[in-house]
């Protein structure tokens, strides 16, 4: 167990989610210059770190706004004194379009849609806040989630967003799979084509996603790139190629509570920890200290070791480092992020828009 590692274990308890600032802001650094280089804005996600303080950092490096996927994490966004806000989801409901028309008149904001629902009831939040509202339309080119499937429909929803009052169509949002960039291009060029008939000009094409950060520059026409995950990195963003284990800036220390037999032991973390989310990878994160052991299975506070592959097995008691298989989750599960640089320890930040579901 190293000095850190007792010292963290000493104040805040393990199990502890730890970021090295270091890492961070080399990170940020690393996407920033991506985007820089193909010519396009960076408006990084905040939901995989849900902090005003970093993303304030990001702006500084040069992000020009921010992409958050709720309300509630745009809220907390605008009191940390961020602007320029797209949230990346569609809004429905009376209690959202009131929280959107006070954000609207705080802040400059965007929000996606999808549907002719969802554009039919933006108009009311335009009309509280006594502001037009840009909406861009969420196009699906491949990854079947949410967005507009044909080019014809994505056109349709602009006509749609540029006849409503109030309303702004400012130009098309798409998260393309990592191998679907030639598709993504097609789309957007018979959609443009139809906007050009329509008198329509889209001023924003966003794509998004980290693994996605290596075809950044090859969309004709792209405008900003959202990447969230790639100011931390994960066990994910390794086996996709876009990071390796040094760029990896946080980690969850966890300590080794039993090992009731030779070949397996208990973390205290569990599935309230490292989360229950294995992106398809082979065990629940990556053991710093032990590489060839598995956390193999959870339970809520039980993380459940392999050591069958073991030559060094951890004792009762050792703290290690964990890199997780999904960052965004893991984040999202606790109130603080403890902070170090390299060796030594910094403080903490806290997680401040956790928990805003809507």
């Amino acid at each position: 167990m190293t000095p850190l590692a007792e010292e963290i274990a000493r104040i805040y308890g393990t199990p502890a989610v730890v970021i090295d600032l270091d890492k961070v802001e080399a990170n940020i650094a690393r996407t920033q210059a991506i985007c820089d280089a193909a010519g396009i804005a960076n408006r990084p996600h905040i939901k995989t770190h849900k902090s005003p303080e970093l993303a304030r950092w990001q702006r500084d490096a040069g992000a020009r706004g921010i992409t958050c996927q709720k309300l509630g994490e745009a809220e907390v966004m605008a009191d940390g004194g961020l602007d320029d806000i797209l949230i990346s989801y569609n809004i429905l409901g009376e209690e959202k379009l009131g929280r959107l028309a006070s954000l609207m008149r705080r802040v400059s904001m965007t929000v996606a849609a999808d549907n002719p629902v969802t554009v039919a009831g933006l108009p009311k939040a335009a009309a509280m806040a006594e502001r037009p509202l840009d909406v861009v339309v969420e196009c699906d080119t491949g990854r079947k989630r949410a967005g507009v499937e044909t080019p014809g429909e994505a056109v349709e929803l602009a006509r749609q967003i540029a006849g409503s009052p109030g309303l702004r169509f400012a130009g098309f949002l798409m998260y393309p799979p990592e191998d679907g960039w030639p598709a993504t291009q097609t789309f957007l060029d018979i959609a443009t084509a139809g906007l050009t008939d329509a008198g329509l000009e889209a001023r924003i094409v966003s794509t998004g996603g980290t693994p996605n950060l290596v075809n950044v520059g090859k969309l004709k026409g792209a405008t900003e790139h959202r990447a969230g995950t790639s100011i931390f990195n994960d066990r994910m963003q390794m086996a996709a190629g876009v990071a390796s284990l040094e760029d990896c800036a946080l980690l969850v220390y966890s300590t080794v509570v039993s090992r009731a037999a030779p070949e397996r032991g208990i973390l205290d973390a569990g599935s309230k920890t490292l989360t229950s989310d294995i992106g398809g990878l082979d065990g629940h994160g990556f053991i710093l200290e032990h590489p060839e052991a598995r956390i193999a299975r959870f339970a809520e506070e039980h993380g459940f070791l392999d050591l069958a592959k073991c030559n060094d097995r951890p004792k009762v008691g050792d703290v290690v480092r964990i890199v997780p298989n999904h960052v965004c989750v893991v984040v999202n599960m606790v109130d603080r992020l403890v902070t170090v640089r390299g060796d030594r320890l910094v403080g903490d930040i806290p997680v401040a828009a956790r928990g805003r579901l809507a």
